[in-house]
């Protein structure tokens, strides 16, 4: 399947959500939705940015990337498909009202559905059946995902084969979103932590202090919209028996979620068994010391499971969980099969790795 017929076939997916919900049309604006919508292709500029320099509309006859005349050329050569079923509807950059016109006109003032509703009366949520369907993976998107976990794996290898313990976190976060950058990812989210901050905070931004005698590395690296997050750990000294023993813990934690992740089964009856799993190996406050993860896609996360998260997993979907005790993490993410099988997107098998419950699982590069 081509990206035009990607895009046709998920064009399909938006009209008969136009017939359930007699709506008029439906318009995204979010960079996990455009992406989605034009099988890969990106709106983003600013990267910070949650909504992007065009969006899509829907209607039951016709599909628009609406923006402006800054924007326009590029989008076409580069961002949309040879073929692409979406016209262009451009308007002057300094003219933002003529957009909404346009919308207002192509859906007779009717219903609109939006991921990032504007706030005016005829603009509701979208559906939870059509969020739930973009959980769901064509074959297309699996093969883009792929290449975005090998790219991004191989990125995170590369910086801390070759980081130094005189380094800061700020050289070591720098070098990952540059080997991620030379790829073609956007460095969605890079964080760092050198000996002394690992152990404090789950989630490390950068600083300036060095690192030590160990440091973390995470990434969240996005390729054709999709994200693919994964963890890392380098030690410059010999690893002791009780950081083996640390990073082993983790990675028997992590081993009950990926079993418990099948086809059916809510997201948090995942969590409760990583309860379970925290308190027999010792960690009973963990699992409220940070998130645990969940299904992931077009966002880092797209469903963070919680004790309230019904949500039943369906296939293929992706997964990322990330258990974390202090001075340990563990991250990949995942696609669930029908089989229920775990695809490892984002395993490098140059990466020191060990085999925990049938799977290879990352340790720390000792160095």
């Amino acid at each position: 399947m081509n990206r035009s017929e990607e895009i046709s076939e998920k064009l399909a997916v938006l009209r008969h959500t136009l017939q359930e919900t007699d709506a008029a049309g439906i318009c995204l604006r979010g960079t996990d939705w455009f992406a989605w919508a034009t099988a890969g292709g990106s709106n983003t500029v600013l990267l910070a940015a949650e909504t992007g320099v065009a969006e899509v509309l829907v209607t039951p006859t016709d599909a628009w990337v609406l923006t402006d005349e800054i924007e326009a050329q590029r989008l076409k050569d580069e961002e949309l498909p040879e073929g692409s079923p979406y016209k262009l509807q451009v308007s002057p950059w300094a003219q933002g009202s003529e957009r909404q016109a346009f919308v207002q006109e192509a859906t007779q003032g009717g219903q609109v559905l939006s991921d990032r509703p504007s706030g005016g009366s005829t603009e509701t949520a979208l559906p939870a059946s059509l969020v739930q369907h973009r959980w769901v993976m064509l074959p297309s998107e699996l093969d883009r995902y792929r290449q975005v976990g090998r790219l991004s794996s191989e990125a995170m290898t590369e910086v801390l084969t070759q980081a130094q313990p005189s380094w800061t976190e700020y050289q070591l976060a720098g070098a990952g979103a540059e080997a991620m950058w030379a790829r073609g990812l956007h460095p969605a989210l890079t964080l760092a932590a050198g000996d002394r901050r690992l152990p404090l905070y789950r989630h490390p931004l950068p600083s300036g202090e060095t690192l030590g005698r160990q440091a973390m590395l995470v990434f969240c690296a996005r390729g054709h919209g999709l994200i693919v997050s994964l963890t890392r750990f380098v030690f410059f000294d010999k690893l002791l028996e009780a950081d083996l023993q640390r990073h082993r813990t983790i990675a028997e934690i992590e081993a009950v979620a990926l079993d418990h992740s099948q086809v059916d089964t809510p997201l948090n009856a995942v969590y409760h068994a990583l309860a379970t799993a925290y308190e027999q190996q010792g960690y009973p406050n963990a699992i409220r010391e940070h998130h645990q993860g969940g299904t992931a896609g077009y966002g880092a996360r797209d469903v963070v499971a919680t004790p309230e998260t019904g949500d039943r997993l369906a296939a293929p979907t992706a997964l990322a969980w990330n258990p974390s005790i202090p001075g340990a993490k563990i991250e990949d993410t995942f696609v669930l099969h029908p089989d229920n099988s775990l695809e490892n997107l984002s395993f490098d098998p140059q990466f020191p790795h060990q085999d925990v419950a049938g799977r290879l699982r990352p340790i720390p590069l000792e160095r």
